[in-house]
């Protein structure tokens, strides 16, 4: 299994604890998922100024957000069977996760991990646009974090 951690910014501190969390994170949730070591994984931290730009482009959307998925099997089945499975990009405003820790009143760390679950759990089909898609993503997340043992 393969995760590759890109830091594209500079506003927020990023080390090998860090990046090594997030892989680890990932890895988690790939598996839950049902893959194995075919699969992998690309997450990109970037800053707000970023990740507006990519959410204007790709999203028609003028502004920020906290967390973008770019499926690389979106619309088609995913086949765990092959040698080699690019399940996509992660992308995480650093910027944002910070300030979403200091609203929500819990770490950093649960931030971003919260981030990386959910973008991970997109490139697996979850989607929250409808009511029942929103509970069951929802769901799998707090497993997942509990799983991890990631708390406040």
């Amino acid at each position: 299994m393969s995760v590759l951690v890109s830091n594209l910014q500079e506003e927020v501190a990023v080390d090998d604890n860090l990046t090594g969390f997030l892989s680890l994170v990932t890895q988690e949730v790939i598996k839950n998922g049902g893959y194995g070591d075919e699969a992998e994984v690309s997450l990109v931290l970037v800053n707000d100024i970023y990740m507006h730009d990519l959410n204007l482009q790709y999203r028609g959307v003028d502004s920020s957000t906290d967390v973008l998925s770019f499926a690389m099997l979106e619309g088609e089945s995913l086949q765990v069977d092959e040698e080699e499975v690019i399940l996509g990009d992660v992308v995480i405003s650093l910027q944002s996760a910070e300030r979403q820790a200091n609203e929500y009143g819990h770490s950093f760390r649960r931030e971003v991990a919260y981030l990386t679950i959910h973008g991970v759990l997109h490139l697996l089909g979850y989607d929250h646009q409808e009511e029942k898609g929103r509970r069951s993503m929802r769901q799998k997340e707090e497993e997942l974090l509990a799983r991890l043992n990631i708390t406040r």
